[in-house]
């Protein structure tokens, strides 16, 4: 039973991006994000700079997300953070400041898993948008995870299908960089497949056992590739640019969606959600819709503010957590590598 008027502060700091969120019984407020520009002249994210950035946006982030919210800090029931998995200096901050607010404020600590809050984001209260039932099978797409898991309730998960190297976000970006587009690579890639021809140019697909994925093959695919051709004729990106960014969206949505098959078929469950910041991704998001008709799959996408890194999805979390009395103590630590 949901106890009425819960304030809760979700705070994400787990990479680049400094964000805070207040929900109030599984509504957002308010969803603030200070994304940190200075990466893209670096081509990656450069975990430094990353956390000093963060330092700096924290306060004024979460001042902005209580003010937008229209609440004080004194109304607020808990404060949920990213535990990890993330960058270790990113984590610390959000981790360190939270803790120092709910120790002042004396109000619950609530510990966050980066991944779950991915899956979790469904749960959101907006309008035109459904949630999936129990069980469902979530795939996390983003720049450091590309996971399928079976999800049994809020929090059992079991991860059935995971990449064994690089992630789906990394092969969107790496192949970018080798085409001479800026970073971050994906919506550039995105944008430019919808004006080219999926089928122009074949890459094979990486071929991996089970339910795990692997993109490193498929980045050395492209790299060998771009160079033969560049060698043979070198205005071959430019007159081409919009066709390989196509086939390269193309195939790799190939893998996504052959592995949601397998997996579907293994386990049974047919209800498909996403997550994480690839599934910003037009050609993805238009697979799984086909999905539905060609394999009689139900899908759910979230809204899109809710795909990339955001403290609204640590704020969901934090609620679902706060009813079942789930909180952590003042000595709980960031883990970069925290498993579901």
């Amino acid at each position: 039973m949901k106890e009425q008027n819960i304030y809760i502060l979700g705070i994400e700091s787990s990479c680049d991006d400094t964000a805070a969120s207040v929900i109030h019984n599984g509504k957002i407020l308010s969803n603030v994000v200070a994304t940190q520009k200075i990466h893209e002249a670096f081509g990656g994210v450069v975990p430094e700079l990353a956390s000093r950035a963060h330092q700096q946006n924290i306060v004024p982030v979460v001042h902005q997300a209580l003010k937008k919210a229209n609440i004080s800090k004194e109304q607020l029931h808990a404060i949920a953070f990213t535990r990890g998995p993330g960058l270790m200096g990113s984590l610390l901050v959000g981790t360190s400041f939270a803790k120092s607010l709910a120790y002042g404020l004396d109000i619950p600590l609530i510990d966050v898993n980066h991944m779950q809050a991915h899956i979790l984001a469904h749960f959101i209260d907006e309008d035109g948008f459904k949630k999936p039932p129990f069980p469902f099978l979530a795939m996390t797409i983003s720049g450091g995870h590309t996971q399928i898991v079976r999800v049994d309730s809020y929090f059992k998960m079991t991860v059935i299908g995971e990449t064994i190297d690089d992630a789906v976000g990394e092969a969107f970006d790496k192949s970018g960089k080798i085409l001479g587009l800026g970073y971050p690579a994906g919506p550039e890639i995105d944008r430019r497949a919808k004006l080219g021809n999926p089928k122009a140019f074949k890459f094979t697909k990486p071929k991996v056992d089970g339910l795990n994925f692997s993109f490193s093959g498929f980045k050395t695919a492209v790299l060998y590739f771009i160079q033969r051709e560049v060698k043979a004729n070198p205005n071959f990106i430019a007159e081409n640019l919009n066709d390989i960014c196509a086939s390269i969206q193309y195939t790799i949505i190939g893998i996504l969606i052959d592995k949601l098959k397998l997996a579907t078929k293994e386990t049974g469950i047919t209800h498909i959600a996403i997550g994480g910041g690839v599934s910003a991704n037009s050609g993805i998001r238009q697979a799984l819709k086909d999905g539905e008709q060609k394999f009689d799959w139900t899908t759910y996408v979230p809204k899109f503010e809710f795909t990339t890194d955001n403290a609204a999805m640590i704020a969901i979390v934090g609620y679902l957590k706060y009813l079942e009395g789930d909180f952590a103590l003042q000595d709980v630590v960031a883990s970069a590598r925290l498993k579901i």
